[in-house]
């Protein structure tokens, strides 16, 4: 293994790991938030928070997708 393939794995396993805890996040906040009395403006920032991830993380996938296309 090359080390292009290992950046790739490595971007692979970050991008991985972006999506897996954002939506954790996003289901603990929105599981404990009515709980303690959280502010709908907050709900709402912590969505726009976890839809930032993503589209990080997608666009991110775009380019790894890329990058296995040209090897």
């Amino acid at each position: 293994m090359g080390n292009s393939d290992d950046n790739v794995m490595r971007q692979g396993r970050i991008t991985a790991l972006v999506i897996a805890g954002s939506i954790s996040l996003w289901l603990i906040i929105q599981w404990i938030g009515p709980l303690i009395g959280l502010a709908g403006r907050y709900a709402i920032l912590a969505d726009l928070a976890v839809m930032a991830a993503l589209i990080w993380a997608l666009i991110n996938c775009f380019f790894i997708w890329r990058k296995r296309q040209d090897t």
